[in-house]
């Protein structure tokens, strides 16, 4: 029932430079073009919920909850292998069967809802009533028949609007609509290239992913801890320390979130996001880690870090930047680093002008 829905959201672009979902628009109108033998689907959900971020300064970066432990869709993947050898080996039913966790072409809010285990928020999440919307959600078609589950019917977030008016890159345009070219999980993870800069100082201190919507959710206010062990954050993963993110190569940066979905930005997207927090933290101390930036092989890293290094006002960041222009060749790191010059430039002479005032 929501394929018209998806198809309109996709004609309006919403879905940025993410094409496979574009892609994946035939094969989500049916799940029986995934499994011709399915003629059921069992809708899952699984709680990562670990608890609130720890308290933190400008220094250290946020990442979205569902990221501080173990890659889960290694982990949930792992359990619908033993939930299907349990329906096929002991229960001796059925023969085919296949799983998907997140990244399958699975209208899987859709399924979720029509199995009873929530309703669409507002900020487009599924919400439990009990749970709230700490949830990954996974699906398990089968070929045997299964009594059908019944619909969540009633919508619960009233006349609230908190989500909405929490988000400060204004990514929810609509009710249960949502802009991904403005979400900063979006910008922090699926956008491969430069962040647009209108959108960079809303993203605060996030460098992987965005919990801001559903931290507000009054839903989620008695929401239970997850018991998964996978989950539970690493250490120094929740709030990592910015400049020590700056200093990693990519072996390192491969060593330290081995298993973790923060391999998906690759390194130069990570350390991206690094430089947009250091800058939006606007403090001095942010410089030494910018300046390595600006030494980074990866023009995108360069870029960023100017830009970071232009939102703080310090005496020795205009030398810093005027060197950079002698040698550096990437047409778009170099027009980054004019602008940062100018934004001090005019941040200066407005200085100037309130002391002459």
């Amino acid at each position: 029932e929501t394929h018209r829905i998806y198809k309109d959201w996709l004609k309006k672009g919403y879905a940025g430079d993410m094409a496979y979902l574009k892609r994946h628009l035939p094969l989500k109108e049916d799940p029986r073009t995934l499994l011709p033998q399915a003629v059921s689907l069992v809708a899952l959900a699984f709680n990562y919920h670990t608890g609130d971020h720890p308290e933190f300064d400008g220094s250290h970066g946020r990442i979205s909850r569902y990221a501080w432990g173990d890659d889960y869709h290694e982990l949930i993947h792992e359990r619908l292998r033993l939930l299907r050898e349990y329906i096929h080996r002991d229960l001796r039913l059925g023969e085919e069967s296949r799983g998907f966790v997140d990244s399958g072409p699975v209208l899987e809010r859709e399924y979720a809802w029509k199995a009873g285990l929530g309703w669409f928020g507002k900020h487009s999440n599924l919400i439990h009533w009990k749970k709230g919307s700490w949830l990954f959600l996974a699906e398990l078609l089968l070929d045997i028949p299964l009594e059908l589950g019944q619909p969540f019917i009633r919508v619960d977030c009233g006349s609230c609007t908190r989500c909405i008016e929490a988000c400060p890159t204004d990514a929810i345009v609509a009710d249960r609509e949502v802009d991904s070219r403005r979400c900063i999980s979006y910008l922090t993870i699926e956008l491969k290239g430069s962040i647009p800069e209108e959108l960079r100082s809303g993203m605060g201190s996030w460098i992987f992913g965005c919990d801001i919507c559903q931290e507000v959710c009054p839903w989620n206010r008695k929401a239970p801890l997850s018991r998964e062990p996978g989950f539970q954050p690493r250490t120094n993963n929740a709030v990592p320390e910015l400049a020590q993110l700056m200093e990693l190569n990519d072996s390192e940066f491969r060593k330290r979130f081995r298993n973790s979905s923060l391999l998906r930005t690759k390194r130069r997207g990570l350390l991206r996001n690094v430089a947009v927090a250091l800058g939006n933290w606007g403090h001095p101390d942010a410089i030494p880690a910018l300046r390595l930036g600006l030494d980074d092989p990866e023009p995108l890293v360069r870029a960023h870090a100017a830009w970071g290094l232009g939102r703080i006002s310090d005496e020795s960041v205009p030398g810093i930047l005027e060197e950079v222009l002698k040698t550096e060749k990437d047409p778009e790191v170099f027009g980054e680093v004019r602008a940062a010059l100018s934004s001090l430039n005019r941040e200066k002479d407005l200085g100037n002008d309130m002391v002459e005032f």
